[in-house]
């Protein structure tokens, strides 16, 4: 008998959706206040937002390492091992007393996560039927927008009762507890078995290069959107003199719209197809990042905020959408993993942009190019998004 949408969705709640919620927590606790803690290490505004750029950075470096490690051991173990290696990301940065060992330690988290994501994506893609395949990630993108939310007022709280430990350590619990209930899960037989592959990231990204190169660069541009989003924010509140309190709080409040919005954007995609939430999502986050100089106090950037996260709330799980309707049967991971590459080499330029900015044309020319890049992609999604991936023929 043939599973209903709502039963293959309840199917991942406990192997996929719990366990990315709380890493997701964990990982946002920290994200939002790594500026402000480089520069209580010394750093200026323009090395903090490399720092804070080096969580991303630790992305790319680990992404083809993941597919073999993926390949090896399977998405279970591979999701436990990503938990386990950002907790001890975390234990260095916690204990850092200077701005280098505190970069080794904010790389180390984007390594685990970058493991931690390709094991989670590679599942559903393997796993989860095409009628239903927008509303699983959209679900999944749904747990990193919750952690998105929750992860900064959790840290607004701590940083009221304690210090930027307090929030570090909490963070580490959290990534521990992801790999526990990862670990008490049973083993998926037929997504280890769907992800073997003789074949090389490399010679897979050669094979795919047309797909990779169209819709990868456009989904790269939306990466880079957000990523200006999730770091450019804190940075720009430093920038008009906000607290750290206040940044979080801004930041948790704004993802509150993001989390409102995940399921809406797959039911869309599923219904109506990819380019129906592609082509608003980047034109509207385009629009947003033009406003953002224009804000010069909590309220003003509040509202940018807000706007920012309606937009980028209508494309909840697109980037990881896309990456599955491209990837082929039997190279679903090694696919992913050079997708995945794109989109994270492409996010790790978005701190030395802001930096770069903040110390010649001014950061607020940064945003200025973001916008320009949103409404780029915006073009490409629709040019490029094929019919047959534009929606399904049949649904659950």
């Amino acid at each position: 008998m043939a599973k209903t949408k709502s039963n293959v969705l309840r199917e991942l709640a406990l192997p996929v959706f719990l366990p990315s919620l709380i890493f997701s927590i964990g990982e946002n606790l920290l994200i939002p206040l790594i500026p402000a803690g480089a520069e209580r290490l010394g750093a200026d505004l323009g090395t903090a937002s490399i720092i804070a750029g080096m969580i991303f950075f630790g992305t790319l470096v680990a992404d083809v390492p993941a597919a073999k490690l993926i390949r090896r051991i399977g998405e279970r173990l591979g999701m436990i091992y990503a938990s386990v290696a950002a907790a001890a990301g975390l234990v260095v940065t916690a204990l850092a007393t200077n701005l280098y060992v505190m970069s080794a330690g904010v790389l180390f988290v984007g390594a685990g996560a970058s493991v931690f994501a390709l094991a989670r994506h590679t599942f559903i893609a393997a796993t989860v039927p095409f009628e239903v395949r927008a509303r699983a990630l959209s679900l999944l993108g749904g747990m990193f927008r919750a952690g998105s939310l929750i992860g900064p007022l959790i840290a607004a709280g701590l940083l009221v009762i304690g210090d930027f430990h307090t929030v570090y350590w909490a963070s580490l619990i959290l990534c521990l507890v992801a790999a526990v209930l990862v670990w008490f899960t049973k083993r998926d037989k037929a997504a280890d078995s769907a992800n073997q592959t003789n074949h090389s990231t490399w010679h897979i990204t050669k094979r795919e290069w047309k797909k990779l190169s169209t819709l990868g660069t456009a989904s790269a541009l939306l990466a880079i959107v957000r990523t200006a989003r999730t770091i450019g924010l804190p940075i720009w509140a430093l920038y008009i003199n906000l607290e750290p309190v206040n940044i979080a709080l801004l930041v948790g409040l704004a993802a509150s719209l993001d989390v409102m919005l995940f399921y809406t954007s797959g039911q869309v995609m599923d219904k109506w197809g990819r380019r129906a939430a592609a082509v608003p999502t980047m034109v509207l986050l385009g629009i947003t990042m033009f406003l953002v100089p224009l804000s010069s106090d909590f309220n003003s950037l509040l509202l940018v905020a807000l706007a920012m996260s309606l937009a980028n709330g209508l494309g909840s799980g697109l980037i990881m959408v896309l990456g599955a309707d491209l990837a082929p049967a039997d190279a679903r991971g090694e696919f992913l993993a050079a997708f995945r590459l794109i989109i994270d080499g492409s996010t790790s330029i978005t701190a030395p942009i802001l930096s770069l900015a903040a110390v010649t044309v001014g950061l607020g020319f940064g945003f200025f190019v973001f916008g320009a890049m949103s409404l780029t992609g915006a073009w490409m999604m629709w040019k490029h998004i094929p019919t047959h991936i534009m929606a399904p023929k049949k649904r659950l």
